[in-house]
């Protein structure tokens, strides 16, 4: 299926879903992430939650990495430019919704994409390849760009992957794992 296919399908899905199979389901994604040996970097990006878009809820993964003491970086879009700034998450951070409904940190301490060593990437759909379908603005690719190569790059789905992805291009970055509630998957190049 093409990007665009896949894109209405998935939205579609998520939509079908209640408030409490969205929270079962993103609970047992965190508890899939336990299995992940992950857990030993210093710094984790996380996306915040946009509940009208059905998203997986990452106050469970927020949970687990606070309990763990890690570093967790926000990211702030900036729709001008295209381009995700990153914020250092503190007990001073002010989250606030953007005119998308996308938390985001106000301000706060920067860090480099360079820094980031695990990033937890929200998306639409996945296929066997560990290839993704977000909502088409490109935050995420240009950002994964700019981490360093050995970065962990994690996706969330509440899906199974598909089979494919047709209409994948070069500048798609792939990721290394994706995790459901009933699986991990692991993409090796």
């Amino acid at each position: 299926m093409t990007k665009a296919e896949l894109r209405i399908a998935y939205r579609s899905q998520r939509r079908k879903q209640s408030e409490t199979q969205l929270d079962d389901a993103s609970l047992e994604i965190a508890n899939q992430l336990l299995q992940l040996d992950i857990w030993n970097f210093s710094f984790y990006h996380i996306f915040l939650t946009i509940t009208e878009q059905h998203e997986v809820n990452t106050d469970y993964i927020l949970n687990i990495l606070s309990g763990k003491d890690k570093n967790i970086v926000l990211s702030k879009s900036d729709f001008k430019t295209g381009l995700l700034k990153h914020f250092l998450l503190t007990d001073n951070t002010i989250i606030k919704k953007n005119k998308y409904n996308i938390p985001e940190p106000v301000d706060g301490i920067p860090i480099p994409a360079e820094s980031m060593e695990v990033v937890f990437v929200p998306l639409l759909a996945f296929d066997i390849k560990g290839n993704r379908v977000g909502y088409g603005k490109g935050f995420y690719d240009t950002f994964l760009a700019s981490c360093k190569p050995e970065t962990i790059k994690i996706g969330l789905s509440f899906f199974e992957a598909a089979d494919e992805i047709t209409d994948v291009f070069e500048g798609d970055i792939a990721l290394d794992y994706c995790v459901t509630p009933k699986q991990v998957y692991h993409f090796t190049p």
